[in-house]
């Protein structure tokens, strides 16, 4: 007996000694870095909203909006058409019954003989009144093209957000890797302690079978953690629109706080009914259907407009003979079989449509920003407690080693604790990664161009 508790003190200042060296202490494993770039979140943004596909495709439907806004204001414009032709035809001819037949020619003439026509001409036509239709038609497309640009910055918006998203989730997946290496470390200290203590007979063969299976469990862990890392990489690199490889690391950077996300909510849904794209777009999607009913209303009155053209023509370019002619026309749309009536109720329907949409959006800008500072709020608290579990779970490992050190804890009870440190370490791991992605939230909920 007093053999065996030399041994177990001999065992137990071995293992204070290799506490002092780190032996389940709290000095971070790092956490995998790639031989490649550390990237930062602010390259990943700049990188999202430079290469992102979607955001060119937003800037191609608004090129395409411009031209329609473009088409809609040439019909207030002069409209000028030339045209030069050749022709040659049969000069055939019969007279018609009553008809008076030239002296010295045939009734009818049949030949295949030809005879050229060469002709130039230029027309032009200038509408000139339509009591409003077709201006206020001109007026809605741009309306209508202006709104566009803001889908533009809803894009931008959305982009920056993913991309934000995205980094942080690879973040807290290199953080779960350094967790892992963490408990991983530590197994292979339990191993080595247990295999001393059982060849030293202090401990039974069973702890030592029972630390190798814990061993080979968090080797596990490790695998899938760091498998989980490159996934979440590669994720980012779809959220910047890059192809690249994932042979890079991440910036260990924190998140800073958003201005006033402890503030008034108030303040915050105002500045967002002000700030956000969506509700910029939506009030001009609106004030497009306004002009559009107008420009329906306004296809009961008449329209008046101008035209004329000026042509020369003849059998050869030396012999031509110019004429020109001059119209004008006022068309009243008397009866169109219901069709105006239908375009009215038509563009009535849009705008309340419009209207509703700007409504429903107001109300989502609020809940967007309550949810976002909520978010943040309970990623604090849960950041606090999980700070306080781990530093809890720490000492309760440390107190495991000893008391299995000294032969009065199981090897079931320093199991549990290891399990109970490397959950807590997740759990604050996953608290960050809330809290990062709720600012971020908040900055797409309030619209801001950061």
């Amino acid at each position: 007996m007093k053999f065996r508790s030399i041994v177990v003190l001999a065992l137990l200042m071995t293992e204070i000694t290799a506490a002092r060296t780190g032996f389940g202490g709290d000095t971070p494993a790092p956490a995998g870095t790639a031989s490649g770039h550390v990237l930062t979140l602010a390259e990943a943004v700049s990188s999202a909203r430079a290469h992102q596909p979607a955001l060119e495709l937003a800037r191609g439907a608004l090129v395409t909006s411009f031209g329609q806004a473009d088409q809609a204001r040439a019909a207030l414009l002069p409209q000028v058409n030339g045209s030069a032709s050749y022709n040659r035809a049969t000069n055939n001819y019969v007279t018609q019954p009553g008809g008076t037949v030239p002296a010295g020619k045939p009734a009818t003439t049949t030949s295949f003989a030809t005879i050229p026509l060469w002709k130039a001409s230029l027309s032009a036509s200038q509408l000139i009144y339509d009591f409003g239709e077709t201006i206020n038609r001109w007026k809605a497309a741009q309306v209508a093209a202006d709104a566009l640009g803001e889908s533009v910055h809803i894009t931008e918006t959305q982009i920056a957000y993913n991309a934000r998203v995205a980094f942080f989730t690879a973040r807290a997946a290199k953080d779960l890797v350094g967790v892992a290496r963490d408990a991983l470390a530590n197994q292979e200290k339990h191993l080595a302690q247990v295999k001393r203590f059982v060849e030293a007979g202090t401990h039974p063969a069973i702890d030592l079978t029972q630390t190798r299976a814990d061993r080979a469990t968090a080797q596990l862990q490790l695998i899938t953690a760091e498998n989980t890392y490159s996934v979440a990489k590669a994720s980012l690199n779809q959220a910047m629109g890059v192809e690249r490889s994932i042979d890079y690391d991440l910036s260990d950077e924190e998140y800073p706080a958003v201005e006033g996300e402890d503030g008034s909510v108030e303040k915050l849904v105002d500045e967002a009914k002000q700030l956000r794209p969506e509700m910029a777009n939506l009030r001009l999607n609106a004030r497009s259907q306004e002009l559009s009913l107008r420009s329906a209303h306004d296809m009961i009155w008449p329209q008046l407009s101008l035209s004329g053209s000026v042509y020369d023509s003849g059998q050869s370019l030396d012999r031509t003979t110019w004429n020109f002619s001059g119209l004008l026309v006022m068309s009243v749309p008397i009866y169109q079989g219901g069709a105006i009536r239908a375009q009215i109720r038509q563009a009535e329907g849009q705008l309340r449509q419009a209207k509703a949409q700007l409504e429903t959006e107001s109300q989502q800008v609020r809940f967007d920003v309550e949810q976002a500072r909520l978010g943040i709020r309970a990623a604090k608290g849960a950041i606090a407690a999980a700070e306080d579990a781990l530093a809890n779970t720490r000492d309760r490992l440390r107190l495991a080693e000893g008391r299995y050190a000294a032969g009065f804890g199981s090897i079931i009870e320093l199991g549990d604790a290891q399990v109970a440190l490397t959950t807590s370490a997740a759990q604050k791991v996953q608290a960050q990664y809330q809290l990062y992605t709720a600012r971020a939230q908040l900055i797409k909920a309030l619209g801001r161009n950061e």
